[in-house]
C-alpha cells in the first residue's frame, strides 16, 4: 500500500502541497480530482521523487520513500504514466515499452513475459509495434505510456490525466482497459488523476478532491 503522510511541496519557493494525507489500498483505484493546478501532477511527482518533500513522508508498505532517490523507485515496482506520456520519437512503440524493463536490467525471458501481458491488456499497442514513437497520436501516445509502465508495476500505478486529449472512442477503450487492469492486477495500488470524476464514473473505488494544495474532501465512489 502506498501512502502520503503530512506531505508538503514547494515549486520555486511557492507551496503547492500541504499536508496532504491519503493512502492508496491494494487492489483498489483511488482517484484525485481536482482543476489545473490544483496539485495533482506535483502530487505524482512527489511520489515518484522527482519533487522534492519539505515535509511529510511518503510510505510504501511502511517504508519511507523520501530517503529512496528517484531513480530507484521504479525497482520498487511504481509505475507512472505522465500527463504528457514523454515518448522517444525515433524510438519505436515497442522500443518504448520496453524502455524501463532495460533500464532496470530485466531478463529476457522476463521482458518477453511482461511485453506479452502489455499487448493482451492493450491489443492496440501490438498493432503499432514497429511505429516510431514521433508517428503515434495524442491518445495513442496515451496507451504507449501505459503499457511502458505497466511492464514495472508490480505494487503501484500512477496515471496522470490518462484521459486528458482523448477521441471518445479511445477514451471509451482506455476505460475499459482500466476496468479490466482493476480486476486482473489486484496486487497493485491504483491513483489516476483528472479534472473531471465523470470520466472514471465506474472505474474508482475512492475519490479525493483536491484544491489549492489540500486534500478537502474523501469519499467512496
Amino acid at each position: 500500500m502506498l501512502k502520503l503522510k503530512n506531505v508538503g511541496v514547494s515549486i520555486d519557493g511557492v507551496q503547492v502541497l500541504r499536508d496532504v494525507n491519503f493512502e492508496m489500498p491494494q487492489g483498489k483505484v483511488t482517484v484525485l480530482v481536482g482543476r489545473n493546478g490544483a496539485g495533482k501532477t506535483t502530487t505524482l511527482r512527489s511520489i515518484m521523487g522527482l519533487l522534492k518533500c519539505d515535509n511529510g513522508q511518503v510510505l510504501l508498505d511502511e517504508n519511507d520513500l523520501t530517503k529512496v532517490p528517484a531513480q530507484d523507485r521504479a525497482r520498487l515496482g511504481i509505475g507512472y504514466a505522465p500527463e504528457d506520456r514523454r515518448l522517444i520519437g525515433n524510438f519505436s512503440v515497442e522500443e518504448n515499452i520496453l524502455l524501463p524493463a532495460l533500464a532496470l536490467k530485466m531478463t529476457a525471458d522476463e521482458r518477453e513475459r511482461k511485453l506479452s501481458e502489455v499487448y493482451e491488456l492493450l491489443p492496440e499497442l501490438y498493432k503499432l509495434r514497429g511505429r516510431p514513437g514521433s508517428g503515434v497520436s495524442g491518445g495513442q501516445g496515451k496507451m504507449v505510456a501505459l503499457g511502458r509502465a505497466l511492464m514495472i508495476s508490480t505494487n503501484a500505478l500512477l496515471l496522470d490525466e490518462p484521459f486528458q486529449g482523448l477521441a471518445p472512442a479511445l477514451a471509451l477503450e482506455y476505460a475499459r482497459t482500466l476496468g479490466k487492469l482493476r480486476d486482473l492486477k489486484n496486487n497493485l495500488s491504483f491513483l489516476i488523476t483528472e479534472s473531471s470524476p465523470n470520466l472514471l464514473k465506474g472505474i474508482g473505488d475512492y475519490t479525493l478532491i483536491i484544491d489549492r494544495g489540500n486534500i478537502s474532501r474523501n469519499t467512496s465512489s
